[in-house]
């Protein structure tokens, strides 16, 4: 029998770190945003490629750590390399163009200018080196026409050698950050005068190299996923650190740009569903622990449509295993439930049914006070297919069956709820069925229903009677005012 436990551990080691990236991406995209005054469009030199590294990105107050420890490629027999050490500042000249030279030529003329792209310079003094830093800049131009056009197959070789120098330039150390600087905790940008990095002009142009790279159709997926692993896309994420917003727009746009090559999250969830249908019970805490951790806050992006249907398989998959779950994924819907996107809404409403269904009684009644609150409502809606689609639970037998058993507590919840629909809703499709539902309480216990329409009419009594005297204030206000006034 196919050992499903040890299959899913092996599988955390590599896809649940791609569901980390996700979510890291989200919030370290959000903290950027917070950190960048107003977000400056992209100005592109010509195209990017793509590269992978294990470099540690760092503070000035750390040491960078730099490795040169390639991706697990096999080196081609016949390939040339780059040098391990960046070439010395007296070695650096001016190379002709790649067009210009045979063709059998240019696999070495290229690595050559990966070398001198490879040199970093000091750009905080604009007279040093100018020469030099004028080569790599047209180096990396000629670089990313190359790819841009595509006038130039790059083999395997050449697109690893572009990765390392890629990695060299923008895995580096950066600069404190101003609240590091004054050590204040909440600095607001806005008061502050905006830090642009000063090696910004040689630093767009390698991103822009990688851009390019990432989008090209002539970029072989399966090569480049040997290059964008997992450790160069989280040294992508620690550069959000830098508080050049100009680097930030680009490197939100090349990450979305590399998640765009690998399978979306839905093709992701679709095989943790298969793993997660064969977990072994009783479930491991570690594989409650992913529950919690990953899955339920999937929930919250708005964009939960494009995988919603693979997620919710997932987290019903967790509840028929383990019914105790229920109570955890119903509390984490509600945690994440939408108040303004209606589309959203109607989603958590389809899934919160599927999780109802495979939910017994005693985790039913840890939760239903909340979540009969919140399909209270949802009744409520003046968006009539969220409206709907919450009336639409009491067509499953077991939800009915659930709320028979606690109608004391879940009736006079909605009592308030049904009756504002069956007075005032706009669409009539929608006051059919909330009389519908009426009638099913009614049936369920008469005696309850009559209990809490007495104690609706007292309220509403007494709501009544407060308006009138409200209104009694003011006419006498309006009379003194006049007569004052006279």
């Amino acid at each position: 029998m196919f050992d499903f436990d040890n299959f899913f551990k092996s599988c955390l080691q590599q896809d649940l770190k791609v569901l980390d990236i996700l979510l890291s991406v989200m919030f370290k995209i959000i903290k950027g945003k917070k950190k960048g005054l107003k977000q400056e469009a992209i100005e592109p030199p010509p195209g990017p490629n793509n590269a992978s590294s294990d470099v540690t990105v760092n503070h000035a107050s750390r040491s960078a750590i730099v490795t040169d420890q390639q991706p697990s490629v096999r080196p081609h027999p016949q390939a040339v390399a780059l040098s391990s050490s960046p070439p010395q500042l007296g070695v650096i000249e001016v190379l002709p163009l790649l067009k210009d030279v045979p063709v059998a030529d240019r696999h070495v003329l290229f690595l050559r200018k990966l070398q001198i792209c490879s040199y970093m310079f000091d750009f905080t003094d604009t007279l040093k080196s100018v020469s030099e830093k004028e080569i790599k800049r047209q180096s990396l131009l000629e670089l990313v026409d190359l790819v841009q056009s595509g006038s130039s197959k790059m083999n395997e070789i050449m697109q690893g050698e572009m990765v390392k120098m890629i990695s060299v330039n923008i895995f580096r150390g950066l600069p404190p950050q101003a609240h590091e600087n004054t050590g204040a905790e909440n600095v607001d940008p806005e008061e502050d005068d905006m830090y642009l990095d000063p090696s910004w002009p040689h630093l767009q142009l390698v991103y822009e190299l990688l851009l390019r790279y990432v989008v090209s159709s002539d970029t072989d997926t399966k090569v480049a996923k040997r290059y964008l692993n997992h450790s160069f896309v989280l040294n992508l994420l620690d550069l959000f650190d830098t508080e050049d917003p100009r680097e930030r727009e680009y490197l939100k746009t090349i990450l979305h740009r590399v998640y765009g090559r690998h399978p979306g999250i839905s093709e992701l969830l679709e095989i943790l569903g298969s793993i997660i249908n064969g977990f072994a019970v009783p479930m491991k805490e570690e594989h409650k622990l992913f529950l919690a951790r990953a899955l339920i806050p999937l929930h919250k992006p708005k964009s939960i449509n494009l995988y919603h249907q693979q997620l919710a398989y997932c987290v019903t998959q967790f509840v028929e295993k383990d019914n105790k779950l229920a109570d955890t994924v119903i509390k984490g819907l509600l945690k994440y439930w939408p108040v303004t996107n209606c589309g959203k809404e109607i989603l958590f409403l389809g899934e919160l049914e599927e999780v109802l269904d495979a939910t017994q009684p005693a985790e039913f009644q840890r939760c239903m006070v909340p979540l009969f609150r919140r399909v209270g409502s949802c009744i409520n809606s003046p968006h009539f297919q969220v409206a709907e689609r919450a009336l639409f639970l009491w067509n499953n037998e077991r939800v009915v069956s659930l709320i028979a058993q606690h109608r004391h507590v879940i009736l006079p919840i909605l009592f308030e709820s049904l009756e504002r629909n069956i007075q005032g809703h706009w669409n009539q499709a929608i006051n059919e069925l909330t009389g519908n539902v009426r009638r099913m309480f009614i049936e369920m216990d008469p005696e309850l229903f009559e209990e809490c329409q007495t104690r609706y009419m007292d309220k509403e009594a007494i709501l009544n009677e407060k308006l009138k005297q409200r209104e009694l204030a003011w006419k006498k206000l309006e009379a003194i005012a006049s007569s004052q006034a006279a």
